[in-house]
């Protein structure tokens, strides 16, 4: 499988986007905690980077709310269900981990819930952003709360 890689500036930092022939695999933000070393093509010209980059682009300028692109995260089958389950968390809205738990049917799992929010691959796409405490709390986040804390203003912004 080849991987291919594209940078894409952004008002949070570099963004470095990954992705197969077929679909976007990775969207990592500048001193991510848990990204992977990935050896990757140039991925200039390639569709679903170049897709991935035109939309990133129109979030930061508040022009888009969703996303539209093959994403294919790859982790256990708790992490992949954690990261469907976060894609429906509206855009402005928030969730706490005890509430994502309850969603996907574990209440008690809130600790396995925020490890596998942790994990997630495709940050801003995959929206991890929007989980906060049951206090409402910025609690941690890959790309650094100072990070999260934008995003969170930003989908709030009229």
């Amino acid at each position: 499988m080849t991987l291919y890689k594209l940078e894409h500036e952004s008002p949070i930092g570099l963004l470095s986007l990954f992705a197969t022939d077929d679909a976007l695999v990775g969207l990592y933000l500048p001193e991510h905690r848990n990204a992977p070393p990935l050896e990757a093509r140039d991925g200039a010209g390639h569709p679903i980077l170049e897709r991935a980059r035109e939309q990133l682009t129109e979030y930061f300028a508040g022009r888009r709310r969703t996303f539209d692109l093959p994403l294919a995260p790859r982790g256990t089958e708790h992490q992949e269900a954690v990261w469907r389950a976060l894609r429906d968390i509206p855009f402005g809205g928030t969730r706490s981990y005890g509430e994502l738990a309850a969603h996907l049917g574990r209440p008690r799992a809130a600790r396995a819930i925020g490890a596998a929010n942790g994990r997630n691959p495709i940050s801003i796409v995959i929206p991890c952003h929007r989980v906060v405490g049951a206090d409402g709390s910025l609690t941690g986040y890959a790309g650094g709360t100072a990070r999260k804390e934008w995003l969170l203003r930003h989908e709030q912004a009229p």
